[in-house]
């Protein structure tokens, strides 16, 4: 081979080898260029800067709450001062002690006024409240009312706080509630919560009526607690717990209170008297149901029907007779919602109102005048 030809050689294949190096870089720089078009770009995070905390200088932290949790926690730390459990002693037992019971209450006026159940302090020889910081003092019993199942009581000398009444008859079905009380006697200013479940329930084998319904966990001891709305108010007085339906299945979640304004009512007539005057029309009766109305075949299908009229009472000296159904008291119907007593609760001894009366297909407007209901 002559030496021509070999350096020939060496230029073809140095040729080659530069084409295919070539190439491949080419061929990257191309594949870089359309991967870096086609695909998405992705920003790296951009490192957040920690700063170091100087000694005896905590860190700063930052709570968020959502604002129904921020509201019940708030209303709590407003209503709990005045939330006391009660203590009663009452009659000997056969082996020479006393029976000691426990229930709730709450403080509402800044002169001691305390409301509980009458059932917490009733036959007791002595009554003393603990306040939430543990304060035990001992007080006295304004009045009672078995029928409502409310009792006034009064302390002597400052009260840690109180709490004001809220309108009952403005509490929506799904309404947030706190219930506060001494469940067990021990727990004191235990607090659950729920919502308004019922309004204006009847709780059968009791005389109550009207209540309010609440899921929120009321166990014993909870009696004369409050059940407060989410602006600190006092919308029920926590009074009993259903725990067997009929036919003895297990129920839940199945709480009442005495709704405010009965309570009020009820309170500023045994602080002003000692006892309680409820206007008397001088009837029994029986609710009118669907199912009643189309028994009878009668025309009303809300009100009561009247069994009897007591004689010599403002309903005989009316002219109502039995079987009549009353339907309104001054146009306020009488209905599910609005029961004939908590109708007349809003009223007192010696007012005049109008009944709208069914009869046999007629509607009567009669006028009494409301007396006091026989001891």
């Amino acid at each position: 081979m002559s030496r021509s030809s070999g350096w020939i050689i060496l230029l073809v294949l140095l040729g080659i080898l530069l084409g295919v190096v070539g190439g491949g870089v080419m061929g990257g720089l191309v594949g870089m260029y359309v991967a870096r078009n086609a695909a998405p770009q992705i920003t790296a995070p951009v490192p957040q800067e920690i700063k170091a905390v100087t000694p005896g200088q905590p860190p700063v932290v930052q709570n968020l709450t959502v604002n129904a949790t921020t509201e019940v926690i708030d209303t709590v730390r407003k209503v709990e001062p005045a939330v006391v459990t009660v203590i009663t002693n009452g009659s000997s037992t056969s082996y020479g002690g006393t029976i000691q019971a426990s229930g709730s209450g709450v403080v509402i006026s800044a002169d001691g006024h305390i409301i509980t159940n009458n059932h917490v302090i009733e036959d007791s020889s002595s009554v003393a409240v603990i306040y939430h910081d543990g304060t035990r003092i001992n007080a006295r019993v304004v009045g009672t009312d078995p029928l409502t199942d409310i009792a006034v009581l009064k302390v002597d000398g400052p009260v840690p706080g109180f709490v004001p009444f809220g309108d009952s008859s403005a509490l929506q079905l799904g309404e947030w509630v706190i219930a506060i009380g001494s469940p067990l006697g021990n727990y004191r200013g235990s607090v659950t919560v729920g919502v308004v479940s019922g309004l204006n329930r009847k709780v059968e084998g009791t005389q109550q009526e009207g209540l309010v319904q609440t899921d929120a966990a009321i166990n014993h001891g909870n009696s004369g607690g409050p059940l407060i709305n989410l602006a600190g108010q006092i919308v029920g007085i926590n009074t009993l717990v259903v725990r067997e339906s009929v036919g003895g299945a297990p129920a839940e979640g199945l709480g009442f209170a005495v709704p405010s304004n009965t309570v009020r009512s009820v309170a500023e007539q045994l602080i002003a008297r000692g006892r309680i005057e409820y206007p008397f029309i001088g009837i029994s009766y029986t609710e009118v149901t669907p199912q009643l109305a189309g028994e009878l075949n009668l025309s009303a299908k809300n009100g009561v029907i009247i069994t009897q009229v007591t004689s010599g009472s403002p309903a005989s000296r009316g002219g109502l007779r039995v079987q009549d159904v009353v339907t309104a008291i001054d146009n306020n119907p009488i209905n599910e919602d609005n029961s004939l007593r908590s109708i007349l609760f809003r009223y007192r001894v010696g007012d005049t109102v109008t009944l709208t009366v069914e009869r046999g297909g007629q509607t009567l407007q009669v006028k009494i005048t409301l007396v006091a209901r026989p001891a």
